[in-house]
């Protein structure tokens, strides 16, 4: 059986998600309005050019939309206090290998001193429920030999994306052992390599994929063998509700940490795109980058055991119907088609296969399970 969310623990709950002008942030919003909380938004402004949050319309959805760099630790406190929420889900951050690379003392800043001044304007609120801060499966110090990492491995990165998220999930416990009765319940969700409609990053695979096609080019792959552990945006926001439920309820120990990965299993670079040609019916055009670009990791795994055992987390969809998934959004996205409805319908089909602490009659409930069934078109065709 696959773990449900509780909806009752979300309706009318104010939650405060950083970093929602990013892909991960923008689908956690819509999911968490869906669920009928007061979502309050804390970001830089969305990157320039096309965004998730531009195709959610997420604007018309939150209670506050505030614009804000969480490197500025007055600012940032003072917002904090002046919302008041009940949980805090912590996704801002600088997330991109090259970025990190071009400017590591920007990308520490942010990841961990950003993550530090959260923290720290959260220190003796009373009424947060729950921290939750998403990290990274880069965490690990990874020596290419392919195992899949757990929970207990060796925390490291070569490069400086990879090192800031291991220096933030440090801090965090830090945090934690220091200042135990001025912090609310707080962990780490580990996960990378998310796919779904609505990433626009850069140097990441789907979103080049994406460009090349409109650009009508042929797409550069820096390590087409290169294993990751791809799956879907919603199977692995389903995960961070889940860990944030459990430091709700205290109903039981809630783990410091959990690694989010697909079921199925890391696959290459290369099989990636074969799934994406199964699913469009066009094979992708690609090429072999002439020269890397960064020094990157040939194989990452995630051993995702202990968020099964402890939550009874497991993906909704394997990778091809993650890949399957993500091809048909951006194929409607490249058609100039209104990606809310599609979008909406792929959430609330996602709540509506495990949703519970509700009877069926609920309004709320069944709202979502009879749109999901009108709408299911939206989510894998």
């Amino acid at each position: 059986m696959n773990a449900s969310l509780t909806p009752d623990l979300w309706e009318g709950r104010r939650v405060l998600v950083t970093g929602h002008t990013g892909f991960k942030g923008a689908w956690l919003c819509l999911m968490l309005h869906r669920l009928g909380a007061e979502v309050i938004g804390a970001s830089l402004a969305p990157e320039d050019g096309p965004t998730a949050y531009q195709a959610l319309a997420l604007p018309a959805l939150l209670a506050g939309d505030e614009q804000l760099d969480i490197r500025d630790a007055e600012r940032l406190c003072a917002f904090v206090r002046a919302t008041q929420p009940d949980v805090v889900l912590h996704l801002a951050a600088q997330a991109f290998v090259g970025r990190g690379y071009r400017d590591p003392a920007s990308t520490f800043a942010t990841n961990v001193g950003g993550t530090i001044n959260l923290m720290q304007a959260l220190r003796g609120m009373t009424g947060v429920q729950a921290l939750l801060v998403a990290t990274s499966d880069k965490v690990y110090r990874n020596d290419g030999a392919g195992r899949p990492f757990t929970e207990e491995a060796a925390l490291g990165g070569a490069d400086p994306y990879s090192a800031s998220k291991a220096a933030c999930e440090i801090a965090v416990a830090s945090w934690r052992a220091s200042f135990p009765g001025e912090l609310p319940p707080l962990a780490t969700a580990r996960a990378g390599n998310v796919i779904g409609g609505g990433d626009f990053g850069e140097e990441r695979l789907i979103p080049d994929l994406v460009r090349a096609i409109r650009s009508r080019a042929t797409l550069s792959l820096r390590q087409p063998e290169a294993t990751r552990p791809f799956q879907h945006v919603l199977d692995v926001l389903r995960g961070y509700l889940l860990l944030t439920e459990r430091l709700m309820t205290t109903l039981e120990a809630a783990p410091a940490a959990l690694n989010f990965g697909p079921a199925d299993g890391e696959i290459s670079v290369r099989r990636l795109l074969d799934l994406w040609g199964a699913a469009t019916g066009h094979a992708v055009d690609w090429r072999l980058a002439p020269e890397p670009t960064m020094p990157e990791a040939g194989r990452l795994a995630l051993d995702s055991r202990e968020a099964a055992r402890i939550l009874g987390w497991r993906p909704r969809l394997d990778t091809p119907a993650a890949v399957e998934a993500t091809a048909t959004w951006y194929a409607d996205w490249l058609e100039g088609r209104d990606m809310v409805a599609p979008s909406t319908a792929a959430v609330d089909a996602a709540l509506a296969s495990h949703a519970t602490g509700r009877t069926a009659s609920s309004p709320r409930l069944a709202g979502i399970k009879a749109h999901a069934l009108s709408a299911a078109s939206g989510w894998v065709r």
